[in-house]
């Protein structure tokens, strides 16, 4: 009997085997797909799409090949995401916030709701996605989102009060624009790659972003102090979608794979960010940087101050046509969620 079963075994194996074959066949040689990424080579986001890339590819046998354009090579930053739906590239990795005002549902996420780190802000990104099913992202496959740890303030003089932020100029992206503004500095739109020189020149005085940034992006080297106002931590989403025409012309083997993957990697991408978050926190204390942490009362004060921008968000996505309220709460909702469950 056991020889038996295990001639049936071989046989369903075989089956199996051939059907999966059959199917990759049937759909031709094998599918070569662009992926721009705005990270630089080494950055740890980075190091995560590829693993996911090379993961791909393992698990369709070399039937889906992926090839990266990091460093915004292929596409830049504010265009990454019109590059995947224009098709000059099948896959993109960029943030939401570097076009501000085109995905109103996600900015919910990037308001300074407190996020203590990159694992819960990445599961927040993704189940809000699924919850929310906002229009503007119906263009493309979207495959999964990841955020980062907490957007912390980094200067190059020392703030430990509201007071000390007062008309420096402190370079910011999508919504942290706005929160930088509240808490009393001038905000300077800016994408990461260009920070470095901004700060070294002195065309800005600080950065907000998380930690990460002051090794992941070496801006720690053209700064002098980091404040840890953890409540009002922000976090800025990053999509990872493909062109919609490519996706359906994809057999369901390969669509299969993408997914399968791609939800393995929502969590690969939440500890690659808390992990850089501790390695940028090393790096700078290393450089002889400081870390200020803020008092119970002073960063009531801050969250205090950043409030308005919450309520400004609401007003003006409702004014749009998108549940703002609805939005807030949710990511609030998955915060407290995901927070415990992390723990």
């Amino acid at each position: 009997m056991r020889k038996e079963a295990m001639a049936v075994l071989s046989v369903i194996f075989l089956l199996t085997a051939a059907i999966t074959l059959g199917s990759w066949t049937a759909a031709g040689a094998a599918t070569s797909l662009t992926y721009s990424i705005f990270f630089p080579p080494t950055h740890a986001q980075t190091k995560a799409a590829e693993s996911w890339a090379k993961e791909i590819e393992k698990r369709s046998a070399g039937n889906v090949k992926i090839s990266i354009f990091p460093g915004g090579t292929l596409t830049p930053a504010d265009q990454c995401y019109d590059g995947v739906v224009k098709g000059i590239s099948d896959i993109g990795m960029s943030a939401f916030a570097y076009t501000r005002g085109r995905f109103p549902a996600m900015e919910a996420l990037d308001l300074p709701l407190g996020y203590p780190n990159g694992r819960v802000a990445t599961r927040v990104a993704n189940e809000f996605y699924l919850s929310m099913k906002p229009k503007a992202l119906e263009n493309v496959k979207v495959l999964y989102l990841h955020a980062h740890g907490p957007g912390l303030l980094h200067t190059k003089k020392p703030v430990k009060k509201l007071d000390d932020l007062k008309g420096m100029k402190v370079r910011s992206t999508g919504f942290s624009a706005k929160v930088v503004g509240a808490l009393g500095a001038v905000p300077v739109a800016m994408p990461q790659g260009e920070t470095y020189e901004a700060l070294s020149k002195g065309i800005v005085d600080g950065t907000i972003g998380p930690i990460e940034v002051l090794k992941g992006w070496k801006q720690g080297e053209v700064v002098k102090s980091t404040t840890d106002c953890f409540d009002v931590g922000y976090t800025t989403v990053f999509f990872v979608v493909m062109n919609l025409k490519k996706w359906n012309s994809l057999p369901p083997d390969a669509r299969k794979v993408l997914d399968d993957v791609s939800r393995e990697w929502i969590d690969v991408h939440g500890k690659a960010w808390d992990e850089a978050d501790k390695e940028g926190r090393a790096f700078t204390k290393s450089l002889g940087n400081q870390v200020i942490p803020l008092s119970a009362q002073e960063s009531a004060r801050w969250k205090k101050a950043v409030r308005p921008t919450i309520e400004e968000y609401v007003k003006n996505a409702e004014q749009k046509g998108v549940p703002g309220r609805k939005s807030v709460k949710e990511a609030e909702s998955l915060i407290g969620k995901f927070r415990k469950q992390t723990k």
